[in-house]
């Protein structure tokens, strides 16, 4: 069995890595497409990907219940520790070796403050390559930008990337980040959590489709996809 993910809805992410869970950017108090609660979370690592309150969400009450391990940038995981949790830093270009697999910070475009006004840093997606040798992209909050071909070389078997337009891409930039990634399958993420982002997942699909030899995993919030599977 290979690295399950799952998605909780808007940009609220699941991997489980053989025996080790995280789990990225988790909104779920407030989060009107999450079916889960922030206190039956199992994790090991949070990974967060900027600053946004949407994003921080429930990782600092997660990491410190669960001793997890809170993965962002410099600033941050310096946030963080100030407030009592367990983190390691890493910054865009940087990657470190895990018990999971080993997770590089990659550029995104975007906004990073924190909820309480402090510096966050730069916004940043995730690459992982898993212990089993999965290839994995976790875009992030972004905008389409030219340097997804250079990750695309990468070989990617998932990559997860926004639609909902107006705060990241939406379907039409969407579908040009698919065609530079090139991964096997996509799973779209931070759309029709609220009406500003509405979007039908299932028309963006049969385009994908139609224009790429990639394989979009629509999912429904909760709902999971095992890579291998």
């Amino acid at each position: 069995m290979g690295t399950i993910f799952t998605w909780y809805g808007h940009a609220t992410i699941g991997l489980q890595c053989g025996e080790m869970p995280l789990i990225v950017d988790p909104f779920f108090s407030g989060n009107p497409a999450a079916l889960m609660k922030a206190q039956d979370v199992r994790a090991d690592y949070v990974l967060v990907s900027h600053g946004h309150g949407d994003h921080v969400g429930d990782a600092l009450e997660i990491a410190r219940r669960t001793g997890a391990t809170v993965i962002s940038n410099f600033e941050i995981c310096g946030w963080f520790s100030a407030k009592g949790a367990k983190t390691h830093a890493q910054h865009i270009g940087g990657g470190f070796q895990y018990p999971f697999g080993y997770l590089k910070l990659t550029q995104a475009l975007h906004g990073s403050a924190l909820p309480d006004g402090s510096d966050g840093g730069n916004p940043a997606g995730f690459l992982l390559t898993t212990t089993a040798g999965e290839k994995i992209y976790l875009a992030g909050d972004t905008g389409l930008f030219g340097d997804m071909r250079l990750i695309g070389e990468e070989g990617l078997d998932l990559a997860a990337i926004p639609i909902g337009d107006n705060y990241t891409m939406g379907p039409d930039d969407a579908l040009r980040a698919v065609k530079l990634l090139r991964p096997k399958v996509v799973i779209p993420i931070h759309y029709n959590t609220f009406p500003l982002i509405r979007q039908d997942a299932h028309a963006w699909k049969q385009r994908v489709e139609a224009e790429t030899e990639t394989r979009v995993e629509v999912l429904s919030p909760g709902g999971s996809f095992a890579l291998g599977g």
